[in-house]
């Protein structure tokens, strides 16, 4: 069954003239972080969707992200085999969009596919893709219709989510979206003189405004072993992808406090006539202090999302780099030694 197609061109129209058919390269790039039982699969697949597209180069960057096992000497195994494969090790661990990002600066293809290497983004979509892409489509991305393998929670975390991502970017960012995708040189071109620290890479793909398509997909469970991202990054990565997405948060502040004011003001006015028509105050000395402690408590939290934005100020006045690579290693043999740092 051919997948499901959502247009998200926004006011660009939809394209009518097919890219050049002069012969393509296309860069894959895959972050691997502890992905011992999966590389090696990945290499496989993606080798067998390679042939079925003769009439395009591939380059492939595996980007070991600081893993504790023997992921790096697998993927090296693989580079000694297929000069496709070219490793990018980190110096440690840099994140997954920030991975992605470092194999997008490496890359020099006409267009870039972003890819898990769990394999739970599927490669046989690839070709579907590169056909959109063909067809003049700049930022072709997988929408998760279904995730296998994950549990009821999960999923209504998921769901929540990318409500709440959808109503703070003013719908910029198609809900259920992967990273799994093709974009064109011009759009990762465009990312990579993107300077911000802390990247969401989905939201910025949607910002640069062009044309874009949806391919809608089931995604499967993991190859093997087992998932290492951590509750807590998963959340501190939900935090800072809707803060660096939006500034709602902090529009709703002062409107929140415009209204309590107000709300502050009407009872005044109204303990004022009751002591004009009965002559005592009003009694609530607990009621007083309930609201006290309500008003300090909404002022705290309003001060932590302050504090969160201005957590995200503090790193892009740092202007630490995104992303250390320790080496390159391809053919089987480390080709850069040095370490070198990338900052946009």
């Amino acid at each position: 069954m051919d997948p499901e197609l959502r247009l998200e061109s926004g006011p660009r129209p939809v394209p009518t003239e097919r890219r050049p058919t002069h012969r393509r390269r296309i860069s894959v790039v895959a972050p691997a972080y502890n992905e011992t039982d999966c590389v090696e699969e990945l290499a496989r697949r993606l080798t067998e969707i390679f042939s079925t597209l003769p009439d395009i180069d591939f380059e492939v960057f595996l980007v070991e992200n600081g893993s504790g096992d023997d992921t790096v000497d697998k993927l090296t195994a693989i580079t000694a085999t297929d000069q496709r494969f070219t490793v990018l090790q980190m110096s440690r661990t840099f994140g997954c969009d920030n991975g992605m990002a470092a194999g997008m600066s490496y890359a020099t293809g006409d267009a870039c596919i972003i890819m898990t290497a769990d394999l739970q983004d599927p490669p046989e979509l690839i070709p579907t893709f590169v056909t959109l892409w063909e067809q003049g489509y700049d930022n072709v991305f997988g929408i998760v219709a279904r995730r296998h393998g994950t549990g009821p929670i999960r999923r209504l975390n998921s769901q929540l989510y990318y409500w709440m991502l959808a109503k703070l970017s003013d719908d910029a960012v198609p809900r259920n979206v992967s990273d799994f995708r093709l974009i064109d040189r011009a759009v990762y071109e465009t990312a990579n003189a993107m300077p911000e620290r802390n990247r969401f890479l989905r939201n910025l793909f949607a910002w640069t405004g062009f044309r874009s398509i949806g391919v809608v997909y089931e995604r499967p469970e993991r190859f093997a072993g087992t998932t290492t991202t951590q509750t807590w990054r998963l959340i501190r990565t939900a935090v800072n992808s809707l803060l660096s997405s939006s500034r709602v948060l902090l529009r709703l502040i002062p409107l929140f406090g415009m209204l309590l004011s107000g709300a502050a003001l009407i009872g005044i006015f109204g303990l004022g006539v009751n002591f004009v028509l009965n002559g005592v105050p009003f009694p609530g000395f607990g009621t007083l202090l309930c609201v006290q402690l309500l008003t300090f408590g909404i002022v705290t939290f309003f001060l932590g999302i302050m504090a969160q934005y201005v957590g995200l100020i503090f790193d892009e006045v740092q202007g630490r780099p995104h992303f250390i690579v320790r080496r390159v290693i391809h053919d089987g043999l480390p080709i850069v030694k040095a370490a070198e740092s990338h900052d946009a």
